[in-house]
């Protein structure tokens, strides 16, 4: 069985309700998924998983959260190198360049990027959910 974290941060319950579904996705093929808040997530807790997937909404000027996530993935990002990873969150401006962004940081760290990250303008909906269960299932 694989073993999966679901790191994310959320204002508004858009990027909560997404990591909702990417964990009812990793447990839906036989994963055991442990959910973390930015707060809880540190690098030694990186190779305890087969794979992560991280959650963050677009803020400010296109970036992630500032006062909690960036500066827990900051941290971790130098342990990602060879790690399955996957990446979702919900914006409500811009086009998506904190998402192209955090994507080349995680490719510059040596991650593995197991399927496209899933974006969502506001709210997610239907179709959005089941994205993000997939990008569950493809973790596990």
């Amino acid at each position: 069985m694989s073993k999966v974290a679901v790191v994310f941060w959320s204002g508004t319950g858009n990027t909560a309700a997404m990591a909702s579904a990417v964990e009812a996705g990793a447990k839906d093929k036989g994963a055991e998924v442990s959910v973390f808040g930015p707060d809880e997530f540190s690098p030694d807790k990186v190779a305890g998983f087969d794979g992560i997937a991280f959650g963050c909404p677009a803020m400010g000027s296109e970036v992630l959260e500032e006062s909690s996530f960036e500066p827990m993935f900051a941290a971790v990002e130098g342990a990602l190198s060879g790690k399955k990873i996957a990446l979702f969150g919900s914006y409500g401006w811009g086009d998506g360049q904190w998402m192209r962004d955090w994507e080349d940081r995680c490719n510059a760290a040596g991650a593995s990027l197991v399927c496209d990250s899933v974006i969502v303008n506001s709210a997610p909906g239907e179709d959005s959910l089941e994205e993000c269960k997939s990008l569950g299932a493809a973790l596990a």
